[in-house]
């Protein structure tokens, strides 16, 4: 990442009181841009957008929901935005079963609304929208999944997912492949990281349990993920957002930005590894029936390696490391603002693994 390019740069990030729009807040302002945030809530609590006291850091902050265009495009258009990086959504699969029209409404309808809104924004050089690794037809087979590969899900999460991506290439062909604004979508693996308090996710139920003393149900200790630290893919999506905004339509297409192949382990495997370093953690196989997820789980990101020379910094222990100090420093009641800063500052200082060889 250029931090000259985005010195006093204005940003239109939705999803900023998330765990991944805040942390990605963080970075933006440690690159000195003017970030503008657009969010329908405050999604737990307690929240990292809060705790690190992030409405200090960004410049503006609207509530307001992607599904109603009319505030969404005032917004966007108050916010004189040149980047624009689309990351509100309903991010849970056990969710997504229990209101699959709120799912569905919010991240595809939400998608619609807010490439309808760009098109009237005549500042925008330069759209993310971020999906997810999910969004592609899972075949539960051992190979990474590509670029190129067909879109699916199973279920109404990774579905929406993977209807938000077609969205965004209708519209990119449709209205953005003769325009000065390049539009891309960004797929990255299963991210984790301090701030994280969100229900039914894996690093969350663990520091919840920890916390209280109760033993952890693992619902599918066999399922294979691309785990990564939060930071990896929003360093992506920001280099993604650089190239768009300065060489355009070439990089206007679907991005994976994913964890090395070492670093796709089992559910059982992250468990053991941090009850390792928390001592005390008791833990159990939940086997009752539970909704359909995929067992198997790569990305290929060899494409984002060879153009826009993005590489992963952090492997999956020093990952769980920076969580695990994360958590520690909150209930030690810390700053933290300046500790999630300094994790920010952490990583990019860190070489990548492709600099490290």
């Amino acid at each position: 990442m250029n931090s000259r390019f985005w010195q006093e740069r204005n940003v239109f990030l939705t999803g900023h009181t998330g765990f991944k729009g805040a942390w990605l807040s963080l970075l933006l302002h440690r690159l000195g841009a003017f970030t503008h945030g657009y969010s329908k809530d405050i999604p737990t609590s307690p929240s990292l957008y809060e705790l690190a006291d992030l409405s200090s850091l960004v410049s503006s902050s609207v509530k307001g929901d992607v599904r109603d265009f009319q505030t969404l495009k005032k917004s966007l258009k108050a916010s004189k935005a040149s980047v624009v990086v689309h990351m509100a959504a309903q991010s849970l699969v056990r969710d997504s079963y229990d209101d699959p029209i709120a799912t569905y409404d919010t991240n595809v309808m939400g998608t619609v609304n807010l490439l309808q809104a760009v098109r009237s924004c005549p500042t925008v050089e330069a759209v993310v929208i971020v999906t997810s690794d999910k969004c592609y037809e899972n075949k539960e087979w051992i190979w990474p999944y590509r670029e190129s590969d067909r879109m699916g899900g199973h279920d109404p999460y990774s579905n929406s997912k993977g209807c938000a991506e077609l969205v965004t290439d209708s519209f990119r062909n449709s209205f953005f492949s003769d325009s000065k604004t390049a539009v891309a979508s960004a797929r990255a693996g299963n991210v984790i990281g301090g701030g994280d308090f969100a229900n039914n996710r894996l690093l969350p139920d663990f520091f919840r349990a920890y916390a209280e003393d109760q033993t952890l149900e693992i619902r599918s200790p066999n399922s294979v993920r691309p785990w990564q630290h939060v930071l990896e893919p929003l360093s992506g999506y920001l280099n993604l957002a650089e190239r768009l905004a300065t060489d355009g339509q070439p990089y206007a297409q679907g991005w994976n930005f994913g964890p090395t192949n070492d670093d796709s382990k089992s559910v059982g495997w992250i468990v053991e590894q941090l009850a390792d370093r928390m001592k005390g953690l008791q833990y159990r196989i939940n086997q009752a029936p539970q909704p359909h997820e995929a067992s198997m789980l790569k990305l290929d990101s060899s494409k984002a390696h060879d153009r826009l020379s993005w590489y992963p910094r952090w492997p999956l222990e020093i990952c769980l490391e920076r969580i695990a100090s994360w958590q520690e420093a909150w209930k030690s009641e810390k700053d933290m603002q300046k500790y999630s800063l300094g994790q920010v500052d952490q990583y990019l200082e860190t070489r990548s693994v492709r600099e490290a060889e």
